[in-house]
């Protein structure tokens, strides 16, 4: 199976570091109706009492304005590239010494493997290196 590789957009939220916080900005865009396949948060170290939230995907108007109204703003400088395949042994490693090689540098990389697929997502600093990395996962046979 080839990789399906594709850009997504990820949008990001403050959150309070508090019981309820993440649960807020989630269930704003439940009611919208948007079926969130990547969801991370976590606390902001140099801002205590807060946290950040990304998430994708959100499609269509009416999830996007319920993610501004929540708090939410399409991030600007996560450069985003979703892959999804065959979860085999060392696919990780072999995606990773591909973009290694290309010389690209990662700014963040979250996967996660259910059943026989697997699915992650790869930020990168720029849009030319997003590009570029598209490129390169998809020459991988």
């Amino acid at each position: 199976m080839a990789l399906k590789v594709s850009r997504v957009d990820t949008w990001a939220a403050a959150i309070v570091d508090k019981p309820g916080g993440l649960e807020g900005k989630l269930d704003a865009l439940a009611r919208a109706g948007a079926n969130l396949e990547f969801v991370v948060a976590r606390r902001a170290p140099d801002k205590p009492g807060t946290g950040v939230v990304f998430v994708t995907p959100i499609k269509g108007a009416k999830q996007a304005k319920a993610a501004k109204a929540a708090g939410f703003c399409k991030t600007k400088s996560l450069n985003a590239v979703r892959v999804e395949g065959a979860d085999k042994a060392g696919q990780g490693a072999r995606i990773a010494h591909a973009l290694a090689v290309a010389g690209l540098n990662l700014r963040g990389l979250s996967a996660a493997a259910i059943g026989k697929c697997f699915v992650a997502h790869i930020a990168l600093d720029t849009a030319a290196a997003a590009a570029k990395a598209m490129k390169v996962l998809k020459a991988l046979k």
